[in-house]
């Protein structure tokens, strides 16, 4: 094994070590939203994430619930814009051969399900929400794996991460394009100084940032906000900002640069915070006992989202994988199989924080179909996580059983 592969290997052991922990939080804060939500305590609750904050005259003037959304996940998504940076730059993403294979994957992940939710939507007023079961969260799907995946090769965890990161560029696309009703040209074109300065700093001055602490807080922090101000301000959803600053972060080919020392500071305050409070206020949907429960498992919205995650998305990715291996140059690795490949395509269908943000930016005034299509993402995430995972973590053990014979001579 090169030095190369060495290093690609170690970091998405590291990465999944980070990321297990933000999982279960994320999972952790969803839960008790659900409960709460279904508690006398639900009014207080909704009281509380509909409580407005902020500064009119800036259009700052948000829920609280907004502020988590908008505010809170462009933390989330600043650290997939410095992730998509450094695999472009030097990672699984730099290489055509070795990028082709997840990155055609992931748009078949995207492609299949929305179909799915579409035939079963057609003709509907829920068919605008289309978008909802294309994502794939990549903090509780790496938290799965990581927990069950023993045994199985570090290729799979890989392509996953790939996958995963690839989803979540489309998703930015997406929700850039799809969701962003009107743009208001003077904040837009305002919102590239303060991101014009960053980019500057960052890239001239990288070592001095990485070695002070202090210097991204007091002077790239503030930045930030007005970039994201901005953005918010022009129309299109302000996490975008997020993804943008975070490619204005310089990347070492050889490691330890700006980006790699950001990421490293930055994601414990994103999946140690930032993300569990937005599912804490985003996850809260009344049940409403089994009637409720009946009602949402019969909703197209509802039926469409379950489908799209649970089936397109395997079907979807392993027909893409397929395709592109047949008919390109490309190539799985060697240690991967089929079987292993259709394990992590399953698990794939995790949609999680990135579905619950474009349920709400796909039904904004319709409540009875946003708490169907945010349950229908819970409900297929957890049948997803418990399903898949326990089929990998039978496939690793089988490996495991496998390779000790040949270990132990």
């Amino acid at each position: 094994m090169s030095h190369t592969e060495t290093a690609e290997k170690y970091r998405v052991v590291d990465l999944l070590r980070r990321e297990t922990v933000g999982g279960f939080l994320l999972v952790g804060a969803a839960l008790v939203a659900i409960v709460v939500a279904n508690t006398p305590a639900v009014d207080a609750y909704e009281t509380f994430r509909d409580t407005t904050v902020g500064y009119a005259p800036w259009h700052l003037d948000l829920t609280i619930g907004q502020w988590a959304s908008d505010g809170l996940l462009a933390i989330f998504f600043f650290l997939v814009g410095l992730e998509l940076n450094r695999e472009i730059v030097a990672g699984s993403l730099r290489a055509a051969r070795t990028a082709i294979v997840p990155v055609f994957a992931a748009v078949g992940g995207v492609v299949v399900p929305a179909l799915i939710y579409l035939g079963i939507n057609w003709g509907r007023d829920g068919a605008h929400g289309w978008a909802v079961p294309t994502a794939t969260d990549i903090a509780f799907a790496v938290a799965v794996l990581a927990v069950v995946g023993k045994g199985l090769p570090a290729a799979l965890r890989l392509f996953l991460l790939t996958l995963a990161v690839v989803d979540d560029l489309i998703a930015i696309v997406i929700i850039a394009v799809v969701y962003t009703e009107s743009v208001k040209p003077i904040p837009l074109v305002a919102a590239l100084i303060p991101i014009a300065l960053f980019a500057v700093l960052a890239r001239r001055y990288a070592e001095w940032f990485a070695r002070r602490r202090w210097a991204a807080w007091v002077i790239l922090l503030p930045l930030g906000i007005v970039a994201w101000a901005l953005v918010h301000a022009s129309g299109i959803h302000a996490t975008i900002a997020g993804v943008v600053l975070g490619f204005m972060v310089p990347v070492r080919t050889g490691g330890n640069g700006l980006a790699e020392e950001f990421e490293h500071r930055f994601r414990p305050i994103s999946s140690g915070f930032a993300v569990p409070v937005f599912a804490f206020l985003s996850a809260g949907v009344a049940v409403g006992g089994w009637n409720g429960l009946g009602d949402m498992m019969t909703d197209p919205i509802a039926i469409g989202v379950m489908a799209g995650l649970i089936l397109g998305k395997p079907i979807g990715i392993m027909a893409a994988t397929w395709l592109t291996v047949r008919f390109t140059d490309s190539e799985l690795d060697p240690s991967v199989r089929w079987g292993d490949l259709a394990g992590v395509a399953s698990l794939a269908g995790i949609g999680f924080t990135v579905s619950l943000l474009v349920a709400e930016l796909s039904f904004p005034g319709d409540l009875h179909a946003l708490e169907h299509g945010k349950a229908a993402i819970l409900v297929a995430s957890l049948f997803v996580a418990i399903v898949a995972g326990s089929a990998l973590a039978v496939m690793g053990r089988r490996r495991q059983a496998r390779a000790l014979p040949r270990n132990a001579t």
